[in-house]
């Protein structure tokens, strides 16, 4: 996995943004066995992604930790050997996928930015994007206390339409959506309202959402089912109508 993210980044001359995570709960049966791997003594399988985590994170720093062959088949620089290709400021563009405030703070402990999706521990009770707020400005002070040098990234991600048409209307006009409360995984989760209106009244909601305001990047999560002509107009729509009055660069 280094590998390819070190050959990405290189490609990509530097723009590679790449979010990891321990993943969703698993559809099958401790599906982690099926690849080899099983949880530390007395661990769980979210202990065993963030100590995979934490090993992808020591090898992207690009420090030599392999003894050489003494009679290789290539040169090799001198010292102990790396991963390669490295790319130098990857590092820094890794972003941990958390769905809790205790995981927001050891994403912040270990220096990675923040991706917040849709779904969320339910921790107080309160409206989804309140706590989502709140694990934000839980992440920026722990950032601050780990003493690291560079302002992090937060992104969090949202269902957006703006009602353009009456195919918009068809698809999404009748959605009403609000918080959904579940259990996954023995977790009671709260998940993210979706949002449809037209333009001006979708700009009104949008200026509610806390947890919008205290980011610095939103995802769009789009239908891809329905095409990319129409993904693209979605897309443009709130590019247009939504996002300047909203101050969205």
């Amino acid at each position: 996995m280094v590998d390819d993210a070190g050959a990405a980044d290189i490609i990509s001359n530097g723009r590679l943004q790449l979010g990891i995570s321990r993943g969703s709960p698993e559809q099958v049966v401790e599906g982690w066995r099926h690849f080899g791997y099983t949880p530390p003594e007395g661990g769980t399988d979210a202990d065993l992604g963030r100590r995979h985590g934490e090993v992808f994170l020591e090898l992207l720093e690009g420090k030599g930790f392999a003894r050489p062959n003494p009679r290789p088949m290539f040169p090799n620089p001198p010292g102990l050997l790396r991963l390669e290709p490295h790319s130098p400021g990857l590092r820094d563009r890794i972003w941990w996928g958390s769905a809790s405030d205790k995981t927001a703070m050891w994403a912040a402990q270990h220096g990675m930015n923040l991706q917040s999706s849709t779904l969320k521990e339910d921790e107080s009770g309160e409206p989804f994007h309140v706590q989502q707020a709140r694990q934000i400005r839980v992440f920026r002070k722990t950032w601050q206390e780990a003493g690291h040098t560079r302002e992090p990234r937060i992104s969090v991600s949202r269902s957006i339409f703006a009602l353009m048409n009456d195919l918009d209307r068809t698809y999404f006009g009748r959605d009403e959506s609000s918080d959904q409360v579940g259990f996954i995984d023995n977790m009671r989760a709260v998940f993210g309202r979706s949002y449809a209106a037209e333009p001006d009244a979708l700009i009104d909601q949008l200026k509610d959402d806390e947890a919008i305001a205290e980011a610095d990047t939103l995802l769009l999560t789009v239908p891809n089912t329905l095409g990319v002509e129409y993904n693209a107009h979605v897309l443009e729509s709130i590019l247009t109508h939504v996002a300047p009055a909203l101050g969205w660069r």
